[in-house]
């Protein structure tokens, strides 16, 4: 059986320079304006407080706009991913930008063996990071490892909920379809796009991905040892992930064109390692 790492690496790495020239990654204003933030950063701005000073880490930082906009918030960032060609785009952001991050490539679960344990005053992670790992009780071991004791995690991501809806039934209707709790086998998808514009034809098209229900992460948190301090639902996406359904905002966030409280689409977790 092919091993799911090299199977979604091989699409990570093929889309990260079209990811990097698109505009919904607006590279270019990242450049020109010092002052940009990306706009899931943004969104969570109220409830993310001062990183100033803080040594922090973002886990599957992918092209690195995220942990840029970090970094112009005063923190000390490193940046680890496991696609090497994520990272070429990311460092060469960095350096357009003039911003001192680290970036490490290495797969997730190994972050703690690459990465000093116990150093971190944070670990983030944006959207659409946790579908693509198998185990979540494994990944919240790897945070609470690099966390120092009172270091938090802090966190965006698709909503469990959506991630198990499908519109593609041909009646008009969602239907919940796929897992909603993580399952031993993935959710193996054969998709020629990306989420973001871009003409390139892509040919890795096949990915492996797993749902994670918001119970089982919380628990996995718990158990490793970290106390949740935030946990907020959110009825929009900063990306279209209901073509059709959806309506952007003037915040730039799509949510559902009729009765968006209906569905969480997102939601923001915090958690601090135990003393």
């Amino acid at each position: 059986m092919t091993d799911y790492r090299t199977v979604n690496r091989a699409s990570w790495d093929e889309r990260a320079p079209a990811h990097a020239a698109s505009p919904d990654y607006a590279v270019d204003r990242f450049v020109g304006d010092p002052a940009y933030l990306s706009d899931v950063v943004r969104f969570d701005l109220p409830r993310l407080g001062d990183v100033a000073g803080l040594r922090a880490v973002h886990l599957q930082c992918h092209i690195g706009t995220d942990t840029l906009s970090l970094h112009r918030l005063g923190a000390r960032m490193t940046g680890l991913d496991f696609s090497g060609a994520a990272l070429a785009q990311a460092r060469r952001l960095a350096a357009d930008a003039d911003a001192e991050i680290d970036f490490v490539e290495s797969d997730v679960y190994d972050a703690a063996n690459v990465l000093p344990p116990g150093a971190f005053d944070l670990v983030y992670t944006g959207v659409g990071a946790l579908c693509w790992l198998p185990d979540i009780r494994r990944w919240a071991r790897v945070v609470s490892a690099l966390l120092r004791p009172g270091g938090r995690l802090f966190i965006r991501e698709g909503h469990p909920m959506l991630w198990a809806l499908t519109d593609s039934r041909g009646d008009g209707l969602l239907a919940v379809e796929y897992p909603y709790f993580e399952r031993p086998e993935p959710v193996v998808w054969d998709e020629p796009g990306t989420y973001v514009q871009t003409d390139v034809a892509f040919t890795h098209t096949v990915t492996h991905e797993w749902n994670h229900g918001l119970g089982e992460i919380v628990t996995a948190l718990l158990d490793a040892g970290l106390d949740l301090t935030m946990l907020v639902e959110h009825d929009s996406a900063p990306w279209n992930a209901l073509p059709g359904w959806t309506v952007v905002d003037g915040r730039g966030e799509w949510r559902l064109r009729d009765r968006p409280w209906r569905l969480a689409q997102t939601y923001t977790l915090q958690a601090r390692k135990r003393p």
